[in-house]
């Protein structure tokens, strides 16, 4: 399964803001965007748009936007692209489409519900088929859940030095409106699809639709 492999912080210096790719170590002072908050490459400090005054074109901001989402979530691009195709098909608009889907992912519930300290990680719990969804194990993160689907750790699971204190951990985590959580349990369920104001407000969806409308 294709994935990014690279330095995370060098994603989070070239969109110009903090993607919490790494979790916790991202509210420290090990931030790498704390210490060199602009692009990566021999050209990161005066690169267009990043207040050096110049004019950034209509193109730019639709990629960079396109870019943040599918960083954020760790989708690659055949991915993202594939999803969005789904969301424009589907009734209503078609960038809360597309973020809803998004949200819904196995991997961004499994983080949601604090049983990971980010996306990274819950995406690879998942591949490792700790969980299960509706009583079956799955082991493919892209899935998109849909309300009423319920994911849990497997039992075998709960016994490796990764999930002893999860429940612990989790419990002092918050839990969106749209998703409930038995901490103790390591279990939740999707009560509904979320909300766009439950969804990251620094994600501009219009442009990703006018990005793949040009």
């Amino acid at each position: 399964m294709a994935r990014y492999t690279g330095s995370v912080c060098k994603l989070c210096r070239r969109e110009n803001e903090k993607l919490f790719l790494k979790g916790e170590r991202c509210f420290s002072a090990k931030c790498s965007f704390e210490k060199r908050a602009y692009a990566p490459g021999d050209h990161g400090r005066s690169g267009s748009g990043r207040g050096g005054g110049e004019r950034v074109s209509d193109y730019s901001k639709q990629l960079r936007a396109k870019q943040k989402a599918r960083r954020k979530y760790g989708v690659l691009e055949r991915q993202f692209r594939r999803v969005f195709g789904i969301a424009l098909k589907q009734p209503g608009m078609t960038g809360i489409n597309l973020l809803q889907m998004l949200e819904a992912r196995l991997d961004n519930v499994v983080f949601r519900l604090g049983f990971a300290e980010n996306r990274t990680q819950a995406r690879q719990m998942v591949t490792h088929g700790h969980f299960k969804v509706n009583g079956v194990p799955h082991d493919i993160p892209s899935m998109i859940m849909k309300p009423g689907d319920t994911v849990e750790i497997r039992e075998n699971s709960k016994s490796k030095p990764l999930f002893r204190d999860l429940a612990e951990v989790a419990d002092k985590r918050t839990c969106p409106l749209w998703l409930s959580r038995d901490a103790k349990a390591i279990s939740g369920k999707v009560l509904r699809m979320p909300e766009r104001s439950e969804i990251d407000g620094n994600i501009n969806e219009q442009l990703i639709v006018e990005f793949y409308s040009r």
